[in-house]
This record gives C-alpha cells, sequence and structure tokens, in this order.
C-alpha cells in the first residue's frame, strides 16, 4: 500500500480516481489546488503524487517543477494524469520533472501499472 497524494480540482474525478486508487489498497489524500498539493506533499512526504495539470492557480505543471526542484520533495515521483494528451503536453510535463504521463481518463489497469513502475512494486 502506497500513500498518493492527488492533486486534483474536480470533486468528481477527485472521488473517481480516490476509488480506484483505494480499491487497489492505497492510502489516498487530496487537495484542490497546486498550492494546498505542495504544501500537503511538504507535510505528508507522500509516495508518490498524481497530478492534474489544469487547476486554479499554478497549473500543474509549475507545481510539478516546483516539487522536483524543492529539497524535501524532489524524491518524490509525480505521475501527471491529464486531459492535455499532446505529444507536446507530456514531453513538457517530463522536462518540469514529472516521471511519467497518462491521459485522463487512464484505464485503471494502465494508472495501476504505472503507480507500481514508479513504487518499484
Amino acid at each position: 500500500m502506497a500513500r498518493i497524494l492527488l492533486i486534483e480540482d474536480s470533486p468528481t474525478e477527485s472521488a473517481v480516481m480516490t476509488q480506484l486508487l483505494e480499491r487497489n489498497g492505497h492510502e489516498v489524500m487530496t487537495s484542490g489546488s497546486a498550492e494546498e498539493g505542495i504544501e500537503a506533499c511538504r507535510r505528508e512526504r507522500p509516495d508518490l503524487v498524481l497530478m492534474d495539470v489544469i487547476l486554479p492557480g499554478m497549473n500543474g505543471f509549475q507545481a510539478t517543477r516546483a516539487l522536483s526542484r524543492d529539497a524535501d520533495t524532489k524524491t518524490i515521483p509525480v505521475l501527471i494524469v491529464s486531459t492535455k494528451g499532446m505529444d507536446t503536453d507530456k514531453a513538457w510535463g517530463l522536462r518540469q520533472g514529472a516521471k511519467d504521463y497518462i491521459v485522463k481518463p487512464p484505464r485503471e489497469d494502465e494508472l495501476i501499472s504505472r503507480i507500481n513502475e514508479l513504487l518499484g512494486a
């Protein structure tokens, strides 16, 4: 079981993702904005962050960059989960420090497989 921080502003998407992750044995914490998510990440030290891109205020690319450059959080893998599915979006997300990028809506088996790879499970 991993402790996963989900940074997602849509309550519906957040509920669906939380159910999916919990069904697969993970503990889930949620944040509705990038700024809250960064603070939660520093405070809670999750095993993994699932990051939306389109967020109010700071976007997910900016938040990923902030987490990957912060000495306290740079070892926590970020998996971007976004509706932005262009190759350029994926490339940009990885350049910001994300370890992987998956397009919404993710298939459950694919998402869990990617999470397990990042966690070394």
